[in-house]
């Protein structure tokens, strides 16, 4: 996970830091709205929301028992 948060910050930094120009922001513009409406790319978003979400509700669960043993 940090190793793609990086990623990512250093894509909006390149971007909102570039000298190159409209031209250029709009050609990463288009290739970033390429790459995310890949359908193999939305089907990891879906798998990565679904395990974000087991996960969730797993720790919530660990910490109602943990909670609920020291009252």
């Amino acid at each position: 996970m940090k190793k793609t948060s990086l990623l990512i910050g250093v894509a909006i930094g390149y971007v909102l830091g570039s000298r190159a120009g409209r031209e250029r922001y709009e050609q990463i513009k288009s290739g970033a709205s390429k790459v995310a409406h890949d359908p193999r790319v939305q089907d990891a978003v879906g798998k990565a929301q679904d395990a974000v979400g087991h996960q969730a509700s797993a720790v919530a669960g660990a910490a109602r028992e943990r909670v609920n043993s020291h009252l």
